[in-house]
């Protein structure tokens, strides 16, 4: 039986990621550099297949992109190739902003 994609909320999603949670934005490169949500790492989703295992199977992945549709595929591949800490954060980073949470720009 395949494993059901958790969603989280930001707040939720920045808790964990406080507690050592790994935060992967799989947006592409341009996206990730307007704005992207403090300590995300990215792992654009156009390589994500090619690149998955780059990511640890022992530490929980929060799944970011930009509304959550990208990020939930790219959770439900990573529970399909066997990792169990994953979840998606439920609405991307524009919901990630409109919590006030923090962000990071590259100029």
């Amino acid at each position: 039986m395949l494993d059901v994609m958790q969603e989280v909320s930001p707040t939720e999603a920045q808790r964990r990621v406080e507690n050592g949670a790994l935060l992967i934005d799989v947006r592409e490169a341009n996206e990730y550099q307007e704005v992207h949500a403090q300590g995300a790492q990215l792992m654009p989703f156009s390589e994500f297949e090619a690149r998955y295992t780059e990511l640890p199977k022992d530490k929980e992945l929060v799944m970011i992109c930009r509304s959550g549709a990208r990020s939930g595929r790219a959770a439900q591949f990573l529970l399909d190739q066997g990792y169990s800490q994953v979840v998606n954060l439920s609405g991307g980073t524009l919901a990630w902003q409109e919590q006030g949470l923090p962000t990071e720009e590259n100029v």
